[in-house]
């Protein structure tokens, strides 16, 4: 007999810190039977929703345009270099307009870190807000697809062994997995260039060499360089990098045979990851963007119900 779980309401989606375990785990739970097929019943015969993406995307971005339409929800198309911000528009002042045509759940992505501060403490702005993404902050939402793509594969988190590797500090996805993990009992670990290392990080885990690492983890999570956010510090060449902190594919012979590989995507093809691995029997990258569908569908049933 399958169970449902219990629906999950909130407000807004801002940050995985600010869910209880509870509502991590009812919104794990939430996208497994939405996989399954289950429906959405809302109580409104009409919803709308916007998706104000001001960095590029391509996972996030349609997974929740595709989430959205499986739902029923319509969806109001924006376009910066179409948009009053090309005018000198302000972010706050575009999410004030769409609340005020009637959107009721707005999905940002933007390049300032909690820029969805001033939205919230607004008294006018009615809508949802769901993070897409701040800056190097968090990605609340590419998380809980983690999270779930992981429950998937092992029924617990308790004491699995999972590494973070590459450029951590610039990586809003491994904030996000980091504080997640930890609190549901797995044990983190972290490689990669030690410039892009913080010492904050070792509240959640510590840090190893790679060949260290790779025999030991169940999780191999890799991320992505973000060049954009480098400026002018030091780079690698794309075999360097591979050859010292890329997951080759002789190192990937030393991983257990139950361990899965993970990655945000996009993948840079033979920096952090061999080109073979990315699906390969181990990967569950394509299963993470499957599973981004489902979760994000979770999410907006929760923010929507909440707001209702």
């Amino acid at each position: 007999m399958i169970i449902q779980s219990e629906r999950i309401s909130l407000k807004h989606l801002l940050s995985v810190e600010a869910l209880s375990d509870q509502e991590v785990m009812g919104l794990i739970h939430r996208g497994q039977e939405f996989k399954r097929g289950a429906q959405w019943n809302p109580e409104k015969s009409q919803y709308f929703a916007t998706n104000l993406f001001f960095e590029n995307s391509t996972r996030t971005h349609k997974s929740f345009e595709v989430a959205e339409r499986k739902l029923g929800i319509e969806t109001i198309e924006f376009e910066e270099s179409k948009s009053s911000v090309t005018k000198g528009e302000t972010l706050y002042d575009t999410v004030l307009t769409m609340s005020a045509i009637g959107v009721d759940v707005a999905v940002i992505r933007h390049g300032d870190e909690h820029y969805y501060d001033e939205l919230i403490e607004s008294r006018t702005i009615q809508c949802g807000i769901i993070n897409g993404g701040d800056g190097s902050g968090q990605h609340p939402t590419q998380c809980l697809l983690d999270l779930m793509t992981i429950y998937e594969e092992f029924g617990s988190f308790e004491n699995l062994k999972v590494a973070i590797v590459g450029d951590i500090t610039h990586s809003r996805v491994a904030k996000s997995n980091m504080q997640m993990l930890k609190r549901l009992g797995a044990k983190v670990f972290f490689s990669g260039p030690k410039e892009w290392y913080k010492d904050e990080f070792e509240v959640y885990g510590h840090y190893l060499p790679l060949d260290e690492l790779v025999e030991e983890v169940d999780v191999m999570m890799m991320l992505r360089v973000q060049h954009e956010r480098h400026g002018d510090e030091k780079s690698f060449s794309k075999e360097e990098y591979h050859q010292a902190y890329g997951l080759t594919e002789e190192r990937a012979k030393r991983l257990k045979k139950h361990a899965i590989i993970m990655h945000p995507a996009p993948v840079n093809r033979d920096v952090e990851l061999a080109d073979s691995l990315v699906e390969g029997m181990q990967s569950r990258i394509i299963t993470q963007m499957s599973n981004g569908v489902y979760m994000r569908m979770a999410i907006l049933e929760a923010v929507l119900t909440g707001r209702s």
